[in-house]
């Protein structure tokens, strides 16, 4: 995945390597930002339609997570594949993505 090499190079450029377990709490901590722009914007739940997320939070989000792949030498585009070949697998025998837990 593009995106994923583009992290690892900022990475390394700046040496700001970090274990995969404060990867993950960068992980947590900017889908909380993103948490706390969807709870403002829909006025804690009294307008769920009107959900809003700055694309300066999603992009957070994304850099932390591939942050997190990079450090676990996980393939982000494989996983997604994956993801994405198993929620159509879903979707074809079950009419639903969701794994029905």
């Amino acid at each position: 995945m593009d995106e994923q090499r583009q992290v690892a190079a900022f990475i390394d450029r700046h040496d700001i390597d970090a274990p995969p377990a404060f990867r993950l709490l960068d992980v947590v901590s900017e889908l909380g930002e993103i948490a706390k722009d969807v709870n403002e914007s829909t006025g804690y739940g009294d307008t769920p339609t009107e959900a809003a997320v700055s694309e300066d939070e999603l992009g957070d989000a994304l850099f932390a997570l591939l942050a997190l792949a990079e450090e676990l030498d996980a393939d982000a585009g494989a996983a997604l594949d994956t993801a994405l070949a198993k929620y159509e697998s879903r979707l074809e025998t079950q009419n639903d993505p969701s794994s029905g837990e």
